[in-house]
């Protein structure tokens, strides 16, 4: 079924609505961003920051947020959410694919979502949208590591097909086909934003 799959990555941003109606824009994240990413991370909970980070520190060292920044579109694939309904348009999450090479076709992947967006389908629009970049850039697998009591991430990415591979200690590692989870989110009912994102990537 892949080989008919037509998608073009031209695109640069994505209007879309959450389950709650909240106006959304995802789009791709620049280094410009980085204050941006630096207030995200100063948002978010204690325990959302230690199980996307594995720290509970409210800030990050510098290094690590220039690195989230640094988005180049091969190496590191990146995009956001704001919430285009308050004044100061808000991140509200964010995702992100590292790879080794160009033609490397796997990577590692993470997501965040801010604690009040939690349930609200963020998460799968999003994801939407960046595997769809990943699939037009040539990745087709990625690699989750994620902290075992991660509980909601845990059935997430078990949604979308991604499968354990190892255990070390409090973290867990899980391998996620690309087109197996495009298609597990092709195939979902809400949110209605993924319809959205699918619309914008197909090609002409």
């Amino acid at each position: 079924m892949a080989e008919s799959w037509l998608f073009q990555n031209q695109v640069r941003s994505v209007d879309a609505q959450l389950e709650n109606g909240t106006h959304i824009c995802l789009r791709r994240i620049r280094h410009s961003d980085r204050d941006r990413i630096e207030e995200g991370i100063s948002q978010m909970s204690d325990q959302s920051r230690y199980l996307r980070f594995f720290s509970g520190s409210k800030t990050m060292p510098p290094s690590v947020v220039e690195r989230l920044a640094s988005v180049d579109g091969t190496h590191h694939l990146a995009w956001g959410v704001i919430n285009m309904e308050e004044s100061d348009h808000p991140a509200i999450a964010a995702a992100h694919v590292f790879r080794e090479t160009d033609s490397c076709e796997a990577g590692e992947f993470a997501i965040a979502v801010l604690d009040q967006y939690h349930g609200l389908g963020v998460a799968r629009i999003l994801m939407t949208a960046i595997f769809l970049d990943c699939y037009c850039e040539g990745l087709r697998q990625l690699r989750i590591d994620m902290l075992r009591d991660n509980k909601k991430a845990y059935g997430l990415i078990r949604s979308i097909g991604a499968t354990p591979v190892a255990m070390e200690g409090s973290v867990a590692q899980y391998d996620l086909d690309i087109e197996t989870a495009i298609t597990a989110l092709q195939k979902m009912d809400s949110p209605t934003g993924i319809v959205d994102v699918m619309a914008a990537f197909a090609a002409d």
